[in-house]
């Protein structure tokens, strides 16, 4: 790479990547700018961790902290904004904040059954919660005393966690909010010396908690960083790097999101030459990708997590203030996501109790029985590269195309568009009733509606096959 004056790169990336969103166009090779704290690699990780990462496609998302005692509420008064910030929408001081420690005692807590319901969801993996913006930590960290330690429970909820989803072969991935409200030395910005001196010694404690919990729980798959949007993390794009190796070398085919990184001049998620950082893109949160625009989003893993409650990741105690998605909203968007190479993680927030709304309990079941007779649409499939249809998505895997429904024709076809070169030869229920497939233009399918009614999404599994014929059986028309 040719290597440039600083202010003069500066310039060139104000100019080339003026948006976040922008910085995912990449530059020609013979332009890229010397980067010491860019990506690591170009391209998808091929290695047998990041296959399984991306095989599982299915998580769910566990918010748990002290915010899910006062429940969105403060001193009367309810705030309809997501409920872990809720210290923040009632401007509350950390010293008051923490001496919600002294009611966390949640008798209901069963390790087991959360990972009972998580394995009856189809769930592969679980993303937990281990510490969030308010800096108290789900288990007994040596460097703080914010910690499970030093409340009436006392135990280990996240040894208790890993060990239930272990035993459940469900794998476990550590959310961990660098963003630390409870820590005097925390920084948003770094304006003067006395704020550079704080902020290393900041960034020495969070290595220290980072080294605790890989090697305290050495079968975490994956960290989910949070909270590294500040100017004070994107002036020290060095320590992103640093903490990714150091978790990588502590842990060999650990994980790391996308969210944790900055580059040398504060890029985020993707470097100033336009490559993504860390081994799968995070910035779907609430959203999935635009299936016109974000398309190339199929040259590299990514991860969308969504909530069931509009923006409520803790727990809220009044759910009447968000929309609330049903299960089919959610299995859309989960199947979605797949369709476009993606994984999907639905968040659950438990009450302050150690248990889950009725609410959640449900979807988790209504999702469970779908991908029970489903899953095989779902998990190790990926972007079949068809023309998208108005009944639903496909999705691939190997030599099988799936059409995934959700919404019914009124002719009671389902039009399949194939790429040049692939045929259809067999349609067929997951149970293996067969559908019949009729040709009706060059690349061009109807495939029958099933003969029964279905009270729910259906998928219909093609087998196809590569064509070599150049016989062109269909004429253009002359115009």
């Amino acid at each position: 790479m040719k290597k440039h004056y600083p202010a003069i790169a500066a310039l060139l990336i104000l100019f080339l990547f003026p948006s976040p969103m922008q910085a995912q166009k990449t530059l020609p090779a013979d332009m890229e700018i010397e980067l010491h704290y860019g990506a690591d690699r170009l391209g998808k990780r091929p290695d047998q961790a990041m296959q399984k990462f991306r095989e599982n496609r299915l998580g769910a998302f566990i918010h748990w902290g002290l915010y899910a005692i006062p429940g969105g509420e403060w001193e009367g008064k309810v705030y309809n904004g997501a409920a872990e910030w809720l210290k923040s929408w009632a401007k509350v001081p950390a010293d008051e904040w923490l001496q919600l420690m002294q009611q966390w005692n949640p008798e209901k807590f069963n390790a087991k059954r959360w990972a009972q319901m998580a394995k009856e969801m189809g769930v592969k993996y679980v993303k937990i919660t281990t510490k969030h913006h308010e800096g108290f930590c789900l288990w007994p960290s040596q460097f703080t005393k914010y910690t499970v330690a030093n409340t009436p429970y006392k135990k280990d909820i996240l040894g208790e966690l890993v060990k239930a989803y272990n035993d459940a072969g469900i794998d476990v991935h550590f959310y961990f909010s660098v963003m630390d409200w409870s820590h005097p030395d925390w920084r948003y910005d770094l304006k003067n010396e006395e704020d550079e001196k704080a902020f290393q010694r900041f960034l020495t404690f969070t290595d220290n908690q980072l080294k605790e919990l890989a090697t305290r729980y050495p079968t975490v798959k994956d960290f989910w960083f949070d909270g590294t949007w500040d100017a004070s993390i994107k002036k020290n794009g060095w320590w992103t790097a640093h903490a990714e190796r150091m978790l990588k070398d502590l842990i060999p085919g650990v994980t790391v999101n996308s969210r944790l990184r900055a580059d040398d001049y504060g890029k985020r998620h993707f470097d100033s030459n336009g490559h993504l950082m860390g081994d799968y893109e995070s910035a779907y949160e609430r959203r999935l990708p635009d299936p016109v625009k974000d398309l190339q989003v199929t040259k590299w893993d990514w991860e969308a997590c969504m909530t069931i409650p509009e923006n409520q990741w803790g727990y809220h105690k009044d759910w009447s203030l968000s929309y609330i998605k049903n299960p089919v909203e959610v299995l859309e968007r989960i199947v979605h996501a797949v369709s476009m190479g993606g994984n999907m993680v639905v968040n659950f927030g438990p009450r302050p109790d150690g248990d889950f709304r009725a609410e959640e309990k449900e979807l988790a079941k209504v999702i469970g029985k779908w991908t029970a007779r489903n899953g095989e649409c779902i998990y190790a499939c990926g972007y079949a590269g068809w023309e998208k249809q108005d009944w639903g998505y496909y999705t691939a895997k190997g030599h099988h195309v799936y059409m995934v429904v959700f919404n019914r024709p009124y002719s009671g076809q389902l039009t399949a568009k194939t790429p040049k070169g692939t045929q259809i030869i067999k349609a067929s229920l997951l149970n293996g009733e067969n559908i019949k497939v009729t040709e009706t233009a060059r690349n061009e399918y109807n495939v029958s509606m099933p003969k029964h009614e279905f009270n729910e999404p259906f998928v219909i599994k093609l087998e196809i096959k590569s064509s070599e014929s150049t016989t062109n059986k269909y004429r253009e028309a002359l115009t």
